[in-house]
């Protein structure tokens, strides 16, 4: 019986309900300290005095400062900039300075409160636009973390030869990833063995390789063991490495373990968010509506220190010109540097900024030409055969225009933009509301509209080659399959599809494999688990591993072509008995035909795309300014679907996460630092303000995915934004290019173009 494409029970489901699973802060140690770390007050400044006050027993704590680390003081990741501890400048609000432990947690957090910290302040910089303008240098010599330019062929000399030139500047906000489980690590170091960490974390390898540095030791002597994780959305790719250290550090120095948890008000103000971004675009068209150019300038704020900046750019900047053939792009791209806390991984990474950007503004263009926002996009859907803004040749079927035809059916997308353009006027034109009339009902406006768009899966251009991922596969005496890889479930079901790949692969039952827990001791590096590249690229090792079983089997005459489970189950053990353990790894190989250039930043940036078209219906009241999602369709092309559960759930949660982006999550920035950093007054959207989600897959298997499997997890963030500003701009005919649009900004915005067509009228 086929497994993939079937919804089977989640392998770690049990577990987890019943309260089995075991999360980082579930664990103790026998005579465990706790940590806690000592934060900058403020933005940018020189250290100048840090002194122990109060009634504390301080000689009963440890202490570290920069001063302690026997390694290299960085966070070991791509431009080794983020000190560990800083030792004598702090260049962002809740900089870690100095960390405490001792046995009694509450008189820690007594402890904590009781350290003076005196400082030199120095002019900080709080908004990309500072920083571009380079008011104050905070960063290297200009402020720029990362550039990049893609350019196809030739943007200037079109501008003469357009019907239109459209132009737009489009806004996001930064976001808290609020996964359900806060920070946390515990670290037990000594001589013999070293350091080991356990933590929950997306990516155990990222830690290993940080630790390494941290306290210059070999990689034998540093362990990282992944915890049951209560999700991440990329807010547990990089920071994990600063938390493990801090409580490495503190273990190291005491000679006893040591675990730091972070409450959810530090885990919100001290930890990366997403990327704020601001894009400009300017665009030529001719009359009848076809891309001939497409100019792009996008910047995101990088806060403080560069951490993933760069390759959040990258993705950012690849997807800025969207699912559209165009002759003529050039997209120029900045990470710059700012004093806020650095800014990291979220899902999406970098894309939902970029393409919300874009799709509002062709939906701007749609509207310039006199052409309908659907008919504008179809005329410049990107088919087979043609290239992106890289100039990737798309080799595969591309079917957009049946996405499209699919979401507006399932969502009656004519036949309400029509009724509700015909219920809005009638609700303009009536000058007074009669006794007994639902008040309410006549001050509400609909809306509604959609995003076209597409995400690449797996790392960008020869992202995949340099990290030449591994994945193992070991069966035992009693025939059952271990899957060894650094992949790691943090919710989105990596060990319930990887079981499902590798029992379709060996054709046996799914209870029979086992998915080993991330420990970088026993298991190679497959690569973090990020990018949309779980189910695609390591999914593709997975199913590779288990074969390479098979075909050791076979070739040693012990199991035939065709077998029954009972056969495999009999062979592995004979197998072991005469010839000893029975292993088979994989090694990531591209796809043939793929071909990158780095320097030029052109040729094939993914090897696969998923591809999507998501309608929302919105209601905007007049009265309060909010606006509300009261229907959303989201039809996506993301290969084979291993779990359809899974697959959904991934969908609808993508969706109601970027709701919150859209709407709700509104990040109060007050110098530098997160001023609402509270469940309180951060707020997220809850299950009355999420619609229902109705997800639909077309199936269009990728030859080099497991069972024909694509990326799936960061789609649904990229699209639902657009969609919904779409829809309060068909609603309110008022044009909105910010998120999160809070009811503030649509109240002055409708306003100001209230007077401007008052105004009008009166001229």
């Amino acid at each position: 019986m086929s497994l993939v494409g079937k919804s089977v029970p989640r392998k770690e489901g049990r577990k987890k309900v019943t309260g089995q699973a075991l999360y980082v802060d579930d664990l103790t140690f026998p005579e465990m300290l706790h940590g806690v770390t000592v934060r900058s007050s403020v933005a940018r400044g020189r250290i100048k005095n840090i002194s122990f006050e109060g009634e504390i027993p301080w000689d009963q704590f440890i202490t570290v400062t920069a001063k302690d680390i026997p390694g290299e003081n960085y966070v070991a990741l791509i431009l080794n900039d983020q000190p560990y501890l800083a030792e004598k400048v702090v260049n962002h609000p809740e900089e870690p300075i100095l960390l405490l432990a001792h046995r009694d947690k509450y008189l820690l957090e007594e402890a904590r409160r009781h350290i003076r910290i005196e400082y030199e302040e120095l002019p900080p910089i709080f908004s990309l636009e500072e920083s571009l303008d380079q008011k104050e240098i905070v960063w290297g010599e200009d402020n720029v973390f990362k550039k990049f330019l893609v350019d196809k062929g030739n943007v200037d000399d079109v501008w003469s030869k357009a019907d239109f030139i459209v132009e737009g500047e489009y806004h996001t906000g930064a976001q808290e990833q609020f996964y359900i489980e806060n920070n946390g690590a515990i670290a037990v170091v000594n001589p013999h063995d070293g350091v080991t960490v356990w933590g929950s974390m997306q990516c155990p390898y990222y830690v290993h390789k940080a630790l390494i540095k941290l306290f210059g030791l070999p990689e034998e002597k540093i362990r990282v063991i992944q915890t049951e994780t209560g999700g991440g959305f990329g807010g547990k790719e990089e920071y994990p490495s600063m938390i493990a250290g801090h409580a490495a550090l503190l273990a190291w120095k005491s000679g006893k373990p040591v675990k730091i948890i972070y409450d959810r008000a530090e885990d919100m103000v001290a930890t990366t968010k997403r990327h704020p971004s601001r894009t400009r675009h300017k665009t030529a068209v001719t009359k009848d509506g076809k891309l001939l150019a497409m100019e792009i300038d996008f910047v995101i704020d990088g806060g403080a220190y560069c951490t993933l900046s760069p390759v959040v750019l990258s993705r950012g900047t690849i997807h800025a010109g969207g699912p559209y053939f165009c002759p003529n792009v050039r997209i120029h791209s900045k990470a710059v540097a700012t004093n806020m806390p650095p800014h990291g991984a979220f899902r999406g990474f970098g894309a939902p900024q970029s393409i919300f950007a874009l799709e509002r503004h062709m939906d701007k263009v749609a509207k310039t030409l006199g052409l309908t926002p659907e008919e504008f996009r179809r005329r410049n859907f990107i088919h087979e055969a043609e290239t992106t803004a890289t100039n990737q040749v798309i080799r595969e079927k591309v079917d957009l225009e049946g996405l499209l035809n699919r979401a507006f059916e399932l969502s009656d997308y004519r036949a309400k933009r029509e009724r509700f353009a015909r219920g809005n006027y009638d609700r303009g034109s009536s000058p007074t509301v009669t006794e007994g009339f639902d008040q309410s009902a006549s001050r509400i406006k609909k809306g509604i509209g959609f995003a076209s768009f597409m995400h690449g899966a797996g790392f960008t251009g020869s992202g995949e080659v340099f990290l030449q991922s591994v994945v193992g596969a070991e069966a035992t005496f009693a025939g059952r399959v271990k899957v060894l890889a650094a992949s790691t479930e943090i919710g989105q079901g990596t060990n319930t599809i990887f079981a499902q790949i590798a029992a379709e692969a060996l054709g046996v039952d799914y209870d029979l494999i086992e998915v080993t827990q991330p420990d970088t001791a026993q298991v190679p590096n497959s690569g973090p688990t990020v990018a949309s590249r779980t189910a695609m690229i390591v999914g593709k090792l997975v199913e590779s591993a288990v074969l390479g079983l098979k075909q050791t089997l076979m070739g040693s005459g012990l199991l035939k072509d065709q077998y029954t489970q009972a056969e495999f189950q009999k062979a592995c053990g004979e197998y072991i008995a005469k010839f000893g353990p029975l292993k088979s790894f994989s090694k990531y190989e591209p796809p043939p035909g793929i071909s990158w250039d780095d320097e030029k930043y052109q040729g094939d940036a993914y090897g696969a795309f998923a591809w999507a078209v998501y309608v929302a219906e919105v209601s905007v009241d007049t009265l309060t300014y909010e606006a509300h999602v009261d229907d959303f369709v989201a039809v996506q092309e993301v290969g084979r679907v291993i779990n359809p559960v899974l697959a959904a759930g991934q969908i609808e949660g993508g969706v109601a996460q970027a709701i919150g982006y859209t709407l709700y999550e509104n990040v109060v920035w007050q110098n530098g630092r997160m001023a609402n950093g509270q469940m309180t007054n951060y707020i997220m959207p809850t299950a009355a303000d999420i619609p229902p989600i109705r997800v639909y897959f077309q199936e269009n298997p990728y030859a080099f995915g497991p069972a024909g499997a694509k990326g799936i997890g960061e789609l649904p963030m990229d699209g639902p934004a657009p969609a919904i500003l779409n829809a309060i701009e068909n609603a309110t005919g008022v044009s909105f290019n910010q998120i999160p649009l809070m009811p503030e900004a649509i109240m002055e915005r409708s306003r100001i173009s209230q007077r401007n067509a008052e105004d009008n009228s009166c001229v």
